[in-house]
């Protein structure tokens, strides 16, 4: 056997494996789409087929209402907090990264370590406390718990990562920036920002991913269900269904996904150099 039929039979092999591997990723939201065409609980439960016998779009149209709201009103909910959010870390992340892999100040390395160490706070620890402050400022039952500690940086892992692309970033562009008479925001915003796009990309796409999906966060802040963002939105409907009609909640899950695929397919070039350079940086 040629090494040139070896290197084709080994091509094949892998792409067949990823193949399966992508099948087996994809057929559970392949399922749930077809799960949410189908008639009733009894259609559901009677095979893993997602191929419904009469597939109809009635259950998305009773979930739309299901719960006497309208599910547009906790989507619309739902992005009232996410895109705040996105900006803030973003923005936070950027500026607390560039402190830290540019500037020298007393008690950076130590500032830095306890930074980090709080990747190793359990979200739980933090709830009571937090809850406790929040409403102490009076805004539980408001958005602001959710989106203000946004701006502080409060991601430590989108910091560290971004900290990793700065430092990569060459000195002698900002020196040069410099000399002509740039400040230091300027260099950030014209020589660095571009450089490490594609990481601010990925740290945006994630925050849009985990806020979208949040469910303890609202469920703890939020009272008011015309401000229950889809997660809660989809809670009230499992709630006040008798039995659980799986293929409204479904339908709706469908629903509230498809922005983050839409986000997702649309920013996939910038996130995947992110991964991939981060994975060569790692």
């Amino acid at each position: 056997m040629t090494r040139k039929t070896k290197n084709t039979i080994s091509t094949i092999l892998r792409y067949v494996v990823l193949c399966a591997v992508g099948v087996l990723m994809f057929y559970p939201m392949l399922w749930m789409v077809g799960a949410s065409l189908k008639a009733d609980n009894n259609e559901i439960y009677s095979t893993i087929s997602f191929i419904p016998k009469n597939p109809s779009f009635a259950a998305y149209v009773k979930g739309w209402t299901a719960t006497g709201y309208s599910f547009g009103k906790f989507m619309m909910n739902t992005y009232i907090i996410v895109f705040p959010k996105v900006v803030g870390i973003v923005i936070s992340t950027i500026i607390t990264a560039y402190g830290f892999s540019r500037f020298q100040f007393v008690g950076k390395t130590f500032l830095f370590a306890v930074l980090m160490s709080t990747l190793f706070l359990p979200q739980v620890v933090l709830n009571i406390p937090q809850f406790l402050m929040f409403t102490d400022l009076g805004w539980v039952d408001t958005y602001k718990p959710l989106v203000v500690p946004s701006f502080f940086a409060n991601e430590p892992y989108f910091v560290f990562m971004l900290v990793q692309f700065m430092r990569s970033v060459s000195k002698e562009m900002e020196e040069a920036a410099e000399i002509d008479g740039c400040n230091s925001l300027q260099r950030l915003i014209y020589i660095v920002v571009p450089i490490v796009k594609p990481s601010i990309v990925s740290v945006a796409l994630f925050q849009f991913m985990w806020s979208s999906n949040d469910f303890q966060g609202p469920l703890i802040y939020i009272n008011t269900v015309t401000k229950y963002p889809a997660s809660l939105g989809l809670r009230l409907i499992a709630d006040s269904e008798t039995g659980f009609e799986w293929n409204k909640i479904l339908a709706l899950s469908v629903i509230s996904i498809i922005p983050t695929l839409i986000v997702f397919f649309l920013a996939q070039d910038q996130f995947i150099d992110g991964i991939a350079a981060g994975g060569v940086k790692g």
